[in-house]
């Protein structure tokens, strides 16, 4: 695949995402399970900035886009065989084993994604003193994650329908493995945005380096928790039901 053509807008977004999703469903590829809940967090940013849910909707779409960029940009770079940041190529490279869950799977790129990329696209959308700035939108997104979370649980409630009583018992699905906790993340990746803002280019990117081997950390212990959630883990995985195609299906 080559690279990806430059989203301009959220609507460019969508129609990448929309063929990364095609191509996964046409290859039975789980690259496409992260790409197909990123589509609906994608498409409810797009209606809260078509709403006025934001303050700044011109700078939320501008924030929506360059965080995009990086997912796209990574699964481009991955396919190309060149250099990509190593908690996204450990994700990819993890799509073609049968051995993760599903919920695995999602969290390997939520994982990427936000502990990793989303401060990145934070501090280039409000780089320096522009930062505080975009403090109460970037806490806006938290409240439209949240009111995702129940349609991902039914999603994956439809590939292993246990996976309810599993969920009941450890409240939120985020609590499963490591503790992942999307409130969590959101605010480690503000403090990461307030660390780059200031910085220039070369000291970026030694701290972006950092922070990647950080997150690998996190998906390894994502991929290969202990043994009372792998445990349980093996049990979700014989009992998952559907076609990779009809995974993606549900989460889209």
């Amino acid at each position: 695949m080559s690279a990806p053509v430059d989203a301009g807008t959220i609507d460019d977004v969508i129609a990448q995402l929309d063929d990364v999703i095609d191509r996964a469903v046409a290859a039975e590829s789980r690259l496409g399970y992260f790409a197909a809940l990123y589509r609906q967090v994608t498409v409810a940013v797009k209606h809260g900035i078509e709403t006025g849910f934001f303050a700044d909707p011109a700078r939320m779409e501008r924030l929506d886009v360059i965080f995009a960029r990086r997912y796209l940009d990574a699964l481009a770079q991955w396919r190309a065989q060149t250099e990509v940041s190593g908690c996204w190529a450990f994700a990819f490279a993890r799509a073609a084993s049968r051995r993760p869950t599903v919920l695995q799977h999602l969290l390997l790129g939520m994982n990427a994604h936000i502990n990793l990329d989303l401060g990145i696209a934070a501090a280039q959308t409000a780089p320096g003193d522009q930062l505080p700035a975009l403090y109460d939108d970037f806490c806006r997104i938290n409240a439209i994650l949240a009111d995702l979370t129940g349609n991902v649980q039914t999603a994956l409630t439809e590939v292993w329908p246990g996976l309810g009583i599993l969920l009941t018992f450890v409240r939120r699905s985020d609590d499963v493995i490591v503790n992942f906790s999307m409130t969590r993340a959101r605010e480690a990746a503000w403090r990461v945005a307030q660390q780059l803002a200031p910085l220039d280019d070369a000291h970026q990117h030694a701290v972006i380096a950092t922070l990647d081997q950080q997150v690998v950390a996190r998906a390894r212990l994502i991929d290969r928790p202990g043994f009372t959630l792998a445990t349980a883990l093996a049990a979700i995985r014989l009992r998952e039901r559907g076609s990779v195609a009809e995974i993606i299906a549900a989460l889209r």
